[in-house]
């Protein structure tokens, strides 16, 4: 099953938008971080870009890399926000173990404690939050994309 998934051409559409929002939040993270960690520490910069990012992910991929026709917006949201705060959880152990137990720099931990949350947030949000149905532009002559 996930390996029909994976293979479904739709699937890797949504999964190229969704790494190329996610690359985009990245940055925005990356910058956020440095611009606030000389002020009020790394964790409450880690914090604050985890927070500009995830408003960038969220409205990039609401509207654009996984858009999706559900009609209950705000349930939408609140799904949202469920796997936006597994995903900071994973996120903020990753970044707290690779910085205090493995003692990488704070820009290292805090760039290896992305990919292993983003996996887990494209399945959530991709099969579930914002699960796909066939949009009319994503078709062409009544066969999809």
């Amino acid at each position: 099953m996930i390996k029909r998934l994976l293979l479904n051409r739709q699937t890797q559409v949504r999964f190229i938008k969704f790494f190329t929002v996610g690359g985009t939040g990245y940055l925005v993270s990356i910058m956020t971080f440095n611009l606030v960690k000389h002020l009020f520490g790394p964790n409450i910069a880690f914090n604050t870009a985890y927070f500009v990012s995830t408003a960038t992910h969220y409205s990039l991929n609401r509207f654009w890399a996984l858009r999706s026709t559900r009609g209950d917006t705000l349930k939408q949201f609140l799904e949202y926000l469920g796997t936006a705060a597994l995903s900071y959880s994973i996120s903020f152990t990753c970044f707290k173990l690779l910085r205090s137990e493995i003692g990488l720099s704070l820009g290292l931990s805090q760039a290896f404690s992305i990919p292993p949350a983003t996996l887990v947030t494209f399945f959530i949000l991709n099969f579930w939050v914002f699960k796909h149905h066939d949009h009319p532009s994503d078709t062409v002559s009544g066969e999809t994309k």
